[in-house]
Formats: C-alpha cells, sequence, structure tokens
C-alpha cells in the first residue's frame, strides 16, 4: 500500500540541546488547534492510534515526520515556525524544509536490512517483568523479535494496511539504559533483517512520537 509522507527539516541558528520529547512538547502547546501534533482532543480523550506526527533531534538537527492526514497538518503549520522555544533555550529558525514522497509500505517477499537510529522502547511494564525471566539470551531474542513482529503489525493495522503473510524477524541488538518520561527504561539499539518494508524514520514501540525506535534501512552498495 502507499504511504505518502513529508519530512519537515529545520534549521535553526544553532544546534538543538534538547530531547524529541521536548520538541513534541512545544509544538503540541503552541499549535494546540492540531490534535495529530500531540495526540489528545479537548475533552481530555487520548488519540490511541498510530502517531502520524513523530518528532526527532539527531545531532542537534530537527526532522518531523507527517504520515498521510499529518502530511497536511505540517504543511499548514510550517509557514508560522519562526523560533523555536524549547524549555531554557530559544532557536532561531534559518530554514525549513519539506520534502514530500510516496512509500510503500508492505510485505516483502525479499528480506530488507534496518538499523534502529533511536532506542527502541520494546518492553511495556507486563513484558520487561516476562523478560527479565528469561534466563538464556536465545530466548531473549525470541522474545524480543516476536515484540517487533507486533509492533510492525500494529504500526500496519494502524495505517490500514493487510499484512497477509509471515514477516520472518531475526534481529542482533544490544541494551541501553533510556529514559522515558523522566522514567529509567530498557531500551535496544542495533539492527534487523525482515521481509517488511518500511519507509525511514518511522518509528516502532512506544514512544514512537518522541524519537524513540526511529528505523533506517540499510542498503547494500
Amino acid at each position: 500500500m502507499k504511504i505518502n509522507t513529508a519530512y519537515l527539516t529545520i534549521k535553526t541558528d544553532k544546534k538543538i540541546m534538547e530531547s524529541s520529547s521536548k520538541l513534541r512538547g512545544y509544538f503540541g502547546n503552541e499549535f494546540k488547534d492540531y490534535p495529530l501534533l500531540h495526540n489528545h482532543y479537548d475533552n481530555n480523550s487520548y488519540l490511541y492510534t498510530y502517531p502520524l506526527v513523530q518528532y526527532n533531534v539527531f545531532n542537534g538537527n530537527v526532522t518531523i515526520l507527517g504520515i498521510e492526514e499529518g502530511v497536511n497538518t505540517l504543511k499548514e503549520i510550517s509557514s508560522e515556525i519562526k523560533t523555536l522555544n524549547l524549555g531554557k533555550n530559544s532557536y532561531c529558525v534559518n530554514e525549513k524544509i519539506i520534502h514530500e514522497k510516496e512509500y510503500e509500505v508492505a510485505p516483502t517477499r525479499d528480506e530488507l536490512h534496518y538499523k534502529f537510529v533511536s532506542p527502541w522502547l520494546a518492553l511495556n511494564s507486563k513484558n520487561n517483568e516476562l523478560f527479565k525471566n528469561i534466563n538464556s539470551w536465545k530466548d531473549k531474542k525470541l522474545f524480543l523479535n516476536k515484540i517487533l513482529t507486533g509492533n510492525i503489525l500494529s504500526m500496519a493495522k494502524g495505517l490500514g494496511i493487510i499484512v497477509n503473510r509471515q514477516i520472518y524477524p531475526k534481529t542482533h541488538l544490544d541494551e541501553r539504559n533510556v529514559y522515558y518520561k523522566s522514567i529509567a527504561m530498557k531500551g535496544f539499539v542495533g539492527e534487523f533483517k525482515i521481509k517488511f518494508r518500511i519507509p525511514n524514520f518511522f518509528g516502532l514501540g512506544k514512544g514512537v512520537s518522541n524519537g524513540f525506535g526511529t528505523v533506517k534501512e540499510i542498503v547494500s552498495e
């Protein structure tokens, strides 16, 4: 299935020092009339689906991903972005670039190779306890493979994509201690192969809109 995307790159007068979650908080407060930017509505209900706007700060640079309806949201607000006030720091916006592209998101016959460019938050409170009680790394790996498959199927469902075949994940991951909403959590970085096409900078797992679990394809030269 073809999915519309937009990548909004924001260039500022100095490198961004804050996290992706700070960036999301700023846009959510600045543009409250756009639910996709903060995933909740005026009646305090939340939008529980795959986030259609995802924020990332890589090496001090901002990239915001819009998917489907999120594309129009980014296009509508982009002209109004003049500064980024993130906590104690303020950044002047020097340039904004929107790159639109249509991607195929679907199961594949061939195995594709990806890496997590930000930690993948695979574990929630329930499966974290199960993971801790698994003794062998082989069994832990199988456990994570199952969660990765579930994350991809969840993403596909949120985008209206039907997955009618096995996608066979293979992972090579290392653990990382990270903080999500000021809570210490276990994250994972590394690479994986799978028979599913994921566009660059789409996120998987928990905290996707805050820049966790961001994926990039590794292309063999």
